[in-house]
């Protein structure tokens, strides 16, 4: 078993399916070693983190969509490589935070993610980022996210 899989159910997570796309795009594009991927939205099944932050969601209910979304962006990477063992740093996020016009803590929405990805890769998951609010995004979710992953062969 890789051991990104193991660290991952170490911690009582296991990754979703990956997600098919809403739009007229792919989840990843692969340019050398770098991988490329889509922004992802807080959906697995029927949970979803829906609405502006924090008037329908609360800080903490989106944060916890920016860790579903990596779990799924992971799953892309996965199924992009066959093993999250091959990444060789995470290099950077975006991180979109659907948000009322007068919140300011997309950086503690977007930290979901990215103690996540620290906690489960260590050094490896360190990123440069951004987090920005957003007037509206797709389907009207709390969180979407993108990510840049650098992968060994």
């Amino acid at each position: 078993m890789s051991l990104i899989l193991e660290k991952l159910a170490a911690l009582g997570l296991v990754l979703p399916s990956v997600p098919t796309p809403v739009a007229a795009y792919v989840n990843c594009v692969r340019s050398g070693n770098l991988l490329f991927l889509s922004g992802g939205l807080p959906i697995d099944g029927d949970k979803r983190v829906i609405g502006k932050v924090p008037t329908d969601v609360s800080i903490e209910d989106a944060k916890e969509g920016a860790r579903m979304i990596v779990l799924n962006r992971l799953a892309v990477i996965q199924d992009a490589v066959g093993s999250l063992d091959k990444v060789k740093q995470i290099v950077a996020l975006t991180g979109f935070v659907n948000s009322a016009a007068d919140f300011y803590g997309h950086p503690q929405v977007i930290n979901g993610a990215s103690e996540l990805l620290v906690e489960i890769f260590g050094d490896k998951g360190k990123h440069s980022r951004t987090a920005l609010g957003a007037a509206a995004l797709p389907l009207n979710v709390a969180v979407e996210i993108n990510l840049i992953v650098e992968i060994e062969d």
